[in-house]
């Protein structure tokens, strides 16, 4: 029997593990021994996040939940840490495996390598070489205590091998979000704002934008979104807004006849937005993944990228934080001249089979 422990620590995490489940569970079936079990370390508390967005995503319920929310970075690292060693000696396994590059990522590798577990990395390498971002701080603590690293693409890969890990650590499988996308995508959910809107394909610009970069100063966020309604010809602009930026835009009394500012919309209803975009404007590292294998154009609103497959071979450009630097990308946006964008090696939605092929062979070998 190998017993995997899974942590997810925030909403996106569950997208991203989801598929690695059905994967595991499909093995069992096949006589596979492998258990795992799911620690939901709280993190994020998100009200959507009930039984409805568990069942209409295919996603198991945790196993557990930490309810680790709230504090300073400090606090909840500390929190996530105490929390997870008692579970983990409590259920101990041969592996833990970790996603992406929230704080519960980082703590729970520190507490199992400690507890003489090892650890593998589900999007091991990626990099954004801007240590201002608490989420560079935890890849970079991930991956110096990571055994196994599954990598989304040749760029994470290199990555690695430069920071002195051998090759035979590494296991390129691709995109687990994008195996969520794809399973998903036929059930996309049409959000009540369609009709309310009068919103039809290609004819409005969606928009998020959540980064401190972008959003806590005032002065830079008026100026951005000034600069975004004056260079979209008449085109309806769709802001899903995080609450943390609604206190903001209201202070700053933003508004604008086609600025249509909604509540943050379910994942289904999000991505039936974004496939029928003209385009997306964003500071959202996992939407530029969403946008390039949905062929939608992206505007990132950022001075750095870690998915830069996103730049080279999908359809995302990376525009910067200074607001006089859009127009030359919106112009090119309605001149028809966007990229189309390729497909990006293994975002194929097969990446949790491959990831559970390689969980078969640290079986036989354990």
């Amino acid at each position: 029997m190998y017993k995997i422990t899974i942590i997810a620590g925030a909403r996106p995490n569950f997208m991203k593990i989801a598929p690695i489940i059905h994967a595991i569970q499909k093995a069992k079936q096949e006589e596979i021994d492998i258990e795992y079990r799911l620690v939901h370390t709280g993190q994020h508390y998100d009200k959507n996040m009930s039984g409805s967005f568990f069942e209409q995503l295919e996603i198991p319920e945790p196993h557990v939940n930490l309810e680790c929310s709230g504090g300073s970075q400090a606090e909840q690292t500390a929190n996530i840490m105490i929390s997870f060693e008692k579970e983990l000696m409590a259920n101990p396994a041969d592996l833990v495996l970790v996603v992406g590059d929230v704080t519960s990522t980082m703590a729970c590798a520190v507490v199992a390598q400690k507890l003489h577990t090892k650890v593998a990395h589900v999007e091991g390498g990626i990099r954004s070489d801007d240590w201002t971002m608490p989420e560079e701080i935890n890849r970079l603590v991930t991956d110096s205590i990571t055994n196994y690293f599954f990598t989304t693409s040749e760029t994470a890969n290199e990555n690695l091998k430069k920071s002195g890990v051998s090759e035979n650590q590494i296991f390129f499988v691709g995109n687990t979000m994008i195996d969520t996308l794809l399973k998903q995508q036929p059930n996309f959910i049409q959000p009540k704002v369609w009709n309310d809107l009068n919103l039809a394909k290609g004819n409005y610009i969606v928009m998020t934008l959540h980064r401190p970069a972008n959003v806590d100063e005032e002065s830079q966020l008026k100026d951005m979104i000034d600069e975004i309604t004056e260079h979209t010809q008449d085109l309806p602009l769709v802001f899903p807004v995080h609450p943390r930026t609604a206190k903001i835009l209201e202070r700053l009394n933003i508004s604008h006849p086609r600025l249509h500012m909604v509540a943050p919309l379910s994942y289904l209803e999000f991505n039936y937005l974004v496939e029928r975009a003209k385009a997306v404007i964003t500071d959202s590292g996992g939407i530029t993944e969403e946008a390039s294998v949905m062929r939608v154009p992206c505007l990132t609103l950022r001075d750095n990228t870690e998915r830069p497959e996103t730049i080279t071979l999908g359809t995302n450009e990376l525009v910067g934080t200074n607001p006089d630097h859009l127009k030359p990308y919106l112009d090119k946006l309605f001149s028809g001249n966007w990229k189309k964008g390729n497909d990006i090696p293994l975002w194929d939605g097969q990446t949790a089979t491959r990831i559970v092929s390689v969980l078969k062979e640290f079986l036989s070998n354990a």
